[in-house]
């Protein structure tokens, strides 16, 4: 690993039926800890297994997994990491997602149940998590009702999950196709004008570091 504690997108190159599926997971670590965000579709533990040794973090030193919303293509992939693990990994999601990642209650947009995992830690809003320089939880909902952002003060990055999304570099609300409460959502988006925030990885869309002060704001508003 190039740095002793850092932030960096972990770009997932997903299929479905035969189509690209790319998705930007993202990566903290320091000299304790390995944590990622979000597992991508089921079945892609192989391919994570691939994408962290190319970012120099050898499987075995990945420590726990933070979900930030129990769709499908962030928590597809956990029972497979949790298991290969052999239950090593911690897994950590807020409160109102533990029935999802369990399997207890279906999916709100896909009304399907997860295949069961474990939750280890429950999230609230402003938690600050003692991991990689201190990591704070946001709680964002509007795309899902357990919805969590993540921000990272020491690089002034926010994880932001599907709460937004970008396209081409430039930030951008969420896909008002799988955000049922559009209005909350954008209330969501408007918590994050209160943290210094120079980077956004946007899930859906990747890296986003050009008028993100603006681009927040306009969005918030419903002017973007």
């Amino acid at each position: 690993m190039a740095d002793q504690a850092g932030v960096q997108p972990l770009i997932l190159n997903m299929d479905i039926n035969g189509n690209p599926f790319i998705v930007h997971a993202a990566l903290l670590w320091d000299e304790q800890e390995v944590v990622l965000v979000d597992t991508g579709l089921p079945g892609q533990l192989g391919l994570i297994r691939d994408k962290l040794a190319e970012a120099s973090f050898p499987f075995e030193k990945l420590t726990k997994i933070i979900i930030t919303h129990h769709d499908m293509d962030h928590i597809g992939s956990l029972p497979d990491l949790v298991n290969a693990s052999e239950g090593r990994i911690e897994v950590l999601a807020h409160e109102l997602g533990k029935p999802y990642i369990l399997g207890e209650v279906p999916a709100v947009k896909s009304k399907r149940l997860a295949t069961p995992s474990k939750v280890d830690v429950l999230l609230q809003d402003g938690d600050v998590l003692p991991y990689c320089g201190g990591i704070q939880v946001i709680f964002t909902p509007g795309h899902t009702p357990d919805h969590i952002s993540l921000y990272h003060p020491n690089s002034q990055t926010l994880i932001a999950g599907d709460a937004l999304t970008s396209q081409d570099g430039v930030l951008m609300p969420p896909n008002p196709q799988f955000t049922p409460d559009m209005p909350l959502a954008l209330k969501s988006v408007a918590k994050m004008l209160d943290y210094d925030i120079k980077t956004v990885i946007t899930y859906h869309g990747g890296v986003c570091t050009e008028n993100i002060k603006e681009r927040l704001a306009e969005i918030a508003n419903g002017q973007a």
